[in-house]
């Protein structure tokens, strides 16, 4: 790409206690070599990323994926009409399906994305899990997938309490007994659809690992991370970037295997002897990607280069014991902003 300007656009601008990925993966485009104008997607009208300044060039209220296709595509083509959008960097599992699904399509329209492709995508996902672990030889805690609440009262051996219980797309709770895995069941089901599933809980420290692959095997970047200080809703609100040989070996052995293509974000669990458990692949950038700007790899840029076809050389270096912490901000802006979105959709 020569010095002409790109339209970046990006999903995920909420910042609230379960923060989406957009604001972070724009701080990464913003700090780097990349001249962006940036184009937010939102779903709901009170995302704070729309109104932060000098964060969003233009922000356009979008349909909820699960709306439907149609829907999805026509607003997405009146943007693309509106801003003609070089790249789009969605940040939601929830909408993966559908960009994926569309990918050659977004192309055909001049819209580059770079997202794992639908076989990665399906594989890995929660309720997969246990056959992706045999598949690519990877210890995963004991776990089921579950259509029926009255299946919870006769688990499988060794599933035992306590144990967690995850929505399809979001939220884990931690159960003791059958009655509190019954009250999460049908609430898990009803927000995120089925299946739900079960999944031993391991004693240990929770590391993670973002990183991202080229498609070819290849691992282009990976920063691993300890979650310092947790919400109650299990996000981090505070990590520190390990120097942790072994968390690196199997990301590369993930992303070799699986010929990832896209970021990811690895959750295990360490246990006292030394062990790894994989208790979670999310097929995307996560929310703390500005913890791995930070100490040296800008994921961001490199997945806006690898979407265009550029040659994008692997970074292994990054700062070991580099630090975030979250904090909340109150934005001040006008309620004539806020009329706008509602109206018009666009701001």
């Amino acid at each position: 790409m020569g010095n002409e300007k790109l339209t970046i656009a990006v999903t995920g601008l909420n910042n609230i206690d379960s923060p989406g990925p957009g604001v972070p993966v724009i701080r990464g485009i913003k700090d780097s070599n990349l001249d962006a104008r940036i184009i937010g997607l939102a779903y709901e009208n009170l995302e704070p990323g729309i109104y932060m300044p000098r964060l969003v060039d233009k922000t356009y209220l979008m349909p909820f994926p699960s709306t439907g296709s149609e829907a999805f595509l026509k607003r997405l083509a009146y943007v693309h009409e509106k801003e003609q959008i070089d790249i789009v960097i969605p940040n939601f599992d929830s909408e993966l399906y559908l960009f994926i699904k569309f990918s050659d399509k977004l192309l055909e329209m001049g819209i580059h994305t770079f997202l794992p492709t639908m076989e990665q995508f399906e594989e890995r996902h929660k309720d997969n899990l246990p056959e992706f672990s045999k598949k690519y030889n990877i210890t995963v805690p004991e776990s089921k997938a579950i259509v029926n609440s009255k299946e919870l009262a006769n688990l499988p051996k060794p599933l035992s309490y306590p144990y967690w219980i995850k929505g399809k797309f979001y939220e884990a709770f931690k159960v003791i007994n059958n009655n509190q895995a019954v009250f999460y069941f049908n609430k898990l089901s009803a927000k995120w659809g089925l299946p739900v599933v079960v999944q031993q809980s391991i004693q240990g420290t929770e590391v993670n690992v973002v990183a991202l692959g080229d498609g070819k095997g290849n691992t282009v970047a990976a920063v691993p991370m300890r979650k310092q200080y947790i919400t109650d809703k299990g996000k981090a609100w505070g990590g520190i970037t390990l120097n942790d040989e072994r968390l690196l070996e199997i990301t590369h052995h993930i992303i070799r295997e699986t010929k990832w293509r896209g970021g990811m974000e690895l959750e295990m669990i360490k246990t006292d002897d030394g062990e790894y458990h994989l208790i979670e692949i999310n097929p995307r950038i996560p929310a703390w990607v500005y913890l791995a700007v930070g100490a040296g790899q800008n994921i961001p840029e490199m997945l806006c280069r690898l979407a265009l076809g550029e040659k994008v050389e692997s970074v292994t270096e990054y700062e070991f014991g580099k630090m975030f912490i979250r904090y909340s901000w109150d934005l001040i802006g006008d309620i004539s902003d806020f009329e706008k979105i509602i109206i018009f959709g666009e701001l």
